[in-house]
């Protein structure tokens, strides 16, 4: 990279434990999250199989209206915490 490059700025939104889990996962492989979105962004555009796979998978279901949430683990726990705490079965205080 030239050190006369220049950067945009990127903001994205993400649900809490997806930003939790990604921050965790990359912290124990030491690295920012700034460095892996920069490596993936590049190897999209490098053509990397792999990745664009992803992002047709991504494409497609987008143009199908195809809704793919994967739960994890920390949406899991918190959904029946929820429950457990104002649930239909909560008993009144």
């Amino acid at each position: 990279m030239s050190l006369f490059q220049t950067h945009k700025s990127v903001h994205i939104k993400l649900t809490t434990s997806t930003h939790y889990n990604l921050r965790m996962e990359l912290f124990k492989r030491g690295l920012s999250m700034q460095e892996v979105l920069e490596t993936l962004s590049c190897e999209f555009v490098n053509g990397d199989k792999h990745i664009c796979k992803i992002i047709d998978e991504l494409e497609y279901n987008k143009k199908h209206r195809i809704r793919v949430k994967k739960v994890v683990k920390t949406d899991n726990e918190s959904i029946f915490d929820a429950i457990a705490i104002d649930g239909p079965f909560t008993k009144e205080k």
